[in-house]
């Protein structure tokens, strides 16, 4: 009898710690979704990829509640896509690693929904966390529909990054402090830089993680120039600093295609 006693305390003391469960449902829900898209093509992939993206919205909808002054309205979809990403990124991968990736995929999940449950709670901040995040996402994003679509797919892989890379672009000026006109202006501006470099590098067929890698390193080069100049950096030093960085990501690309 006491035994039991100090079970049921123990499992209390374990529920009371867990801030909100319903995020574990949540991510472990949207890992099975996914897991069901790396085995799945045609319909059954569209389908998939449809569920991750309403289930994962209206999710991070009710965890996250009414929206905030100040933090605006990119988090709500952060989740959908991350779940959309790793649907896509999944079928990219060997068959035995993706057997691997389906506990990563839900404990990644709920990491997303979780960082956005923190900002919510403080009110901001969480800039790097939430950096990582959205490099992430695009890196995840860009594998696999590269993967789905080939290199001959222009322009309709483009274009799906685009839309998906704009609620990111628009998060992460959010996360900048920007009001919703500047950081819908400053999204666009970060989409069509984005998105021209996936084109550029879809254009040069480079092989495995390469590609993905360059064009994640191009979200975050814009990201943190824009920073930067909204601090006071001058335009000279931001050029100096992130063109170096772009220019290096580009002589790479060149010399892999070359070799």
């Amino acid at each position: 009898m006491n035994g039991r006693l100090t079970r049921r305390r123990a499992a209390s003391a374990i529920r009371d710690r867990i801030e909100r469960p319903e995020a574990i449902v949540l991510a472990v829900l949207l890992a099975v979704i996914a897991a069901v898209g790396w085995l799945s093509s045609g319909p059954m992939l569209a389908v998939a990829v449809a569920l991750a993206l309403a289930i994962g919205g209206f999710g991070a909808i009710y965890l996250l509640g009414p929206a905030q002054q100040g933090l605006g309205l990119g988090r709500y979809l952060v989740m959908a896509l991350a779940a959309a990403a790793l649907t896509l990124f999944g079928r990219s991968l060997p068959g035995g690693v993706v057997l691997l990736l389906g506990p990563v995929a839900a404990v990644l999940l709920w990491s997303v929904i979780w960082l956005e449950m923190r900002v919510a709670r403080s009110g901001g901040g969480f800039r790097l966390g939430i950096d990582l995040v959205l490099v992430g996402i695009i890196f995840a994003a860009w594998a696999g529909l590269i993967d789905l679509f080939g290199a001959d797919g222009w322009p309709s892989p483009v274009i799906l990054l685009a839309a998906g890379g704009f609620v990111l672009a628009l998060r992460s000026a959010e996360a900048r402090g920007r009001a919703s006109g500047a950081a819908a202006f400053e999204a666009v501006l970060h989409t069509l830089a984005v998105a021209e470099v996936a084109a550029a590098l879809l254009l040069l067929r480079l092989p495995g993680a390469i590609g993905p890698a360059l064009v994640a390193l191009a979200f975050y080069a814009w990201s943190g120039a824009a920073d930067a100049l909204a601090e006071g950096s001058s335009g000279w030093n931001v050029l100096r600093e992130y063109g170096s960085l772009a220019l290096l990501g580009l002589l790479l690309a060149f010399l892999v295609h070359a070799g």
